[in-house]
């Protein structure tokens, strides 16, 4: 656990050096309530206290692996509350891990897929000439007719999930 001494105050130009972060992230990070609204110097400065280094420390390092905003957001002021949401931030990061692997298994088909279209092409390109259409994607289509309804695992999950949706398929 760290220590609760807040330290000297920090202009947002120093915050930001310390933590590698932009102003404009802090304002936006204030704004969305992950960091608390900040006292104001004389001349309209936003001061922050010694230990917001470490709280945006903290969440530049949920972000890095999955935590979104909105539940950072949730979290902290949970936290700053005197709750103790620790159930809840495992919960979530069961939940984000069961998710990753869903995608890497999506991530792994398209690959072996792709992998075999490529030697299929392999052996169709070594039949055509330099200047002739092999009609790679359409002999492609042909052999794989799912392929045309299927949502790529490229694609961002939020769009992909609202897709799912409009399809009438569950995430």
């Amino acid at each position: 656990m760290r220590s609760s001494s807040p330290g000297p105050a920090l202009r947002s130009g120093e915050l930001a050096r310390l933590t590698g972060v932009s102003r404009d992230t802090l304002r936006y990070y204030e704004r969305r309530k992950l960091l608390p609204a900040q006292a104001r110097s004389e001349n309209g400065y936003r001061r922050y206290r010694g230990d917001a280094v470490h709280r945006v420390r903290l969440i530049r390092g949920a972000l890095s692996i999955g935590f979104t905003v909105g539940e950072l957001s949730e979290i902290l002021a949970a936290r700053d509350r005197g709750d103790a949401p620790c159930r809840r931030v495992h919960a979530l990061a069961i939940e984000k891990a069961d998710a990753l692997e869903a995608r890497i298994a999506e991530m792994q088909t398209l690959l072996d897929t792709l992998r075999l279209a490529i030697d299929d092409w392999d052996r169709e390109l070594s039949r055509t000439g330099p200047h002739e259409r092999a009609g790679l994607l359409e002999k492609f289509l042909e052999r794989h007719p799912e392929s045309a309804a299927a949502i790529s695992p490229l694609m961002s999950p939020g769009l992909k999930d609202k897709l799912q949706r409009k399809r009438g398929r569950t995430p």
